[in-house]
Formats: structure tokens, sequence, C-alpha cells
């Protein structure tokens, strides 16, 4: 086995930042590694909630009164910052919808928006191997249109055996005449993979719309929809993982292909509380910098990786050219603040216990991987900016010590 990296002492603007966050410092002998599931709440957006519950608690839309007002204010301003933090290029032209997370945001994408559109023979393209909110809806939305008689075929994304992520080329043969729709993932829950989307505007054409679960990328990564490269049609988050309460997430759409994007059904009173701290959320995302925080994830996923490669006892899954710190191969798919493994004696389950005993809060279970995923459970550590190299060490230490 290699000599452990360096420990290298964090800058001064990472300890700022995770200071930041009193259910960290609070319990400093545990160490969470779980925020692809949720992520922790800086003081900003607990000091946002309060201030709104004990001065302007009231419905939105609903009342002329000043804390209505206010919390009409407040809404509409959050949707202005959900344009603002993904740098919508065209924002009088698009919509944004709140919902309760990303699975009822690609839901609403399903059933309001697809279904509608869609005729006998058409086809939509949908990964099979990501996370089971991006496959279910576009099967229910199958099951809705056989119901009236309408026979709509959903096929599966193709994806590089050696990667995980997309197969582009074969994407290119996968697309026809009657391809409809395609739905993606932007950075994979599982492998932690970015999905190279940038790729299936080339293989799909210039017609076809594309909805991206964005889940593990807003709030962890830049993502910028005036980069030409990413040019989709619906970008669908939680909340949750961004920072703010649960409860509470987003479908931006362009309204460029197809029509303008609009829930259907009445529109019953909002989750005020968890869109103004998803307002105060993407404030202390954009202070903090999504660049800084994406490269301080990635250097933490990539010092994580690099050790566990040199301990035979585990199988890190995804990206095997990924391993290596110092790795310039072209192919190599750097993890974004996501490494999962499997230890080849001790159950997933039992790992996660025998961690948590240590003082480790690790994820430890199926994923909620669609069906042609992984079949067997797996370690999964999801990392934030509050992370640092020492819960790193100190995590390959204990799964050293496993070996």
């Amino acid at each position: 086995m290699s000599a452990a990296p360096e420990q290298i002492e964090a800058p001064v603007w990472q300890r700022e930042l995770r200071a930041q966050f009193p259910i960290l410092t609070g319990h400093p002998e545990l160490v969470y590694l779980d925020s692809a599931a949720t992520a922790q709440k800086p003081y900003a957006v607990l000091d946002a909630v309060q201030r709104y519950l004990t001065t302007a608690n009231a419905n939105a839309g609903r009342g002329t009164y000043p804390w209505a007002n206010r919390t009409t204010e407040l809404v509409e301003r959050t949707r202005r910052r959900v344009r603002e933090f993904l740098h919508d290029p065209e924002p009088d032209r698009s919509a944004v919808h709140f919902t309760s997370g990303t699975t009822e945001g690609l839901r609403a994408v399903a059933r309001d928006w697809l279904v509608p559109l869609l005729d006998d023979g058409d086809e939509v393209l949908v990964p099979f191997a990501d996370h089971r909110a991006n496959l279910d809806p576009w099967q229910e939305a199958r099951r809705l249109l056989a119901e009236r008689g309408t026979d709509v075929r959903v096929r599966a994304l193709p994806y590089q055996a050696s990667s995980g992520d997309y197969d582009h080329r074969a994407l290119t043969d996968a697309v026809g005449p009657r391809t409809r729709f395609v739905a993606a993932t932007h950075v994979h829950h599982v492998y932690g993979g970015d999905m190279n989307v940038h790729r299936l505007r080339a293989a799909v054409g210039p017609d076809v719309p594309i909805c991206l679960d964005a889940a593990q990328s807003v709030g962890h990564r830049p993502v910028r929809l005036d980069d030409p490269a990413l040019d989709v049609d619906f970008v669908v988050f939680s909340g949750h993982k961004a920072m703010a309460l649960p409860g509470t997430g987003a479908v931006w759409a362009r309204n460029a292909r197809g029509p303008a994007f609009r829930p259907t059904g009445w529109q019953g009173t909002p989750n005020t509380v968890g869109i103004v701290s998803l307002g105060a959320a993407l404030d202390w995302l954009d202070a903090a910098g999504p660049d800084r925080v994406a490269r301080w994830t990635a250097a933490l996923t990539t010092r994580l990786t690099d050790r566990l490669r040199h301990l035979d006892a585990y199988e890190i899954l995804g990206c095997q050219t990924s391993l290596a710190a110092d790795s310039a191969l072209p192919e190599t798919q750097r993890r974004h603040g996501i490494v999962t493994f499997r230890h080849r004696d001790i159950p997933s389950d039992d790992l996660g216990f025998i961690l948590y005993s240590h003082g480790f809060m690790v994820r430890a279970d199926s994923l909620c991987q669609a069906g042609a995923g992984e079949r067997d459970g797996s370690v999964r550590v999801s990392l934030h900016v509050y992370n640092t190299e020492e819960e790193i060490d100190r995590l390959t230490d204990v799964l050293t010590s496993l070996v």
C-alpha cells in the first residue's frame, strides 16, 4: 500500500464556511457523509426561516394585507433567484414552478407536459440505471397513455460499461424519427460521475426536448444554462439537497420546444417557508462560490478514491480510471462529491453500522437505483463543502482496519 496522502490544512475560507453549520459544530464527534441524501443547513437558511415565521408568515397570492404581500414577494423573489442561480439566458421566456422535490417535479413534467404531446408510436429515451425518480415517472406516463389506447415506447438510454455515463455514440443510433423526448441525469447519485449531458444535444438533434434531473448537481456544482453546451428544456432539482428545507424543489422550463410548461389542476397553498429557505440557500451558495464548492468536493472524492483503490478488500463502483489522483486519461470520469463502494466480505448494511460506531454517518443500502442498475447494497460516502480532508483520512483509517 502506498503512503497516505500528505495532510493539508484546510483553507481559511473552508473553515469559515464549515463554522456556519450548527449541527456540525454542535456534534464534533460525528462526521456527516450523506449529503447526496440531504445537505445540512447553514445559519443563513435557519435564520431566514425563523425571521419569516416570526415576522411575515401568511399565504401567498391570497391576501392584500402586509404579511400576505410580503410572503408573495418572497416567493416571487425565490423564483427569480432560481433563474439567476441557473444563469438563465432568457428569464422572460422561461418558467419556474415550485414542487416538493425532484420526484414530484419529474412527475409533473411527465404527467402535465409530456403525456398530452405523445401519439401512438412515439418513443421516449430515459435512464434505466439512474435514480428511480428519473425512470418511474416516464413509465407512469406510458401507462397513462396505454389506458387511453395510445401505445408509446419507453426506451433505455445506452450506457458505457467502462465509465458508467451515457454512451453517446450508441445514442445516435437509438434516436429515431419518432423520438419525442429524452430524460437524463446530470450527476449520477451512485457513481458520482458527470453524465456528460452536454453531448446529448448533438446526439438527439436540435428539436427533441431534454429533461435534466439535477438533484445531485444544483447546490453542489455550477449549473449554467447560459452555456450553449447545456441546451436542455427542463432542469428539476430538490431544495433540501441544496441546503434548503425538506419538501421543496423546483422545475425550471425553458419553454423553447413544445408548449409552455404549466402544471395542471388547482394549485393550492405553496410551501412558503420551504420556498423562503430555498431563496436563502441559493444566496448562501452564491456567496460561497459554486465553483469553489465543486473544486473542494472533487478534491475530497479524489483523495478518498485514491486511498481506497489500494485496499483490495473494497470494490469501488463506477469509472475505474478515476481512482488514481494523477490519472490524466481522456476517458477519466471524475467523481463529484460521491464515492460508492462495497467490502468484499462485510455486507454493506453491516458496514454502515460499523462506520456509525466510529462516528461516520453514511448511506448503506441499494440507493434507490432503477432496475437496470446495481442490485446489491453498497456504502455511499457523499460530501459537501463542510467536509474536511481530516474526516476523509479518519474514514479511510477505519476502513483500512477492516481489511
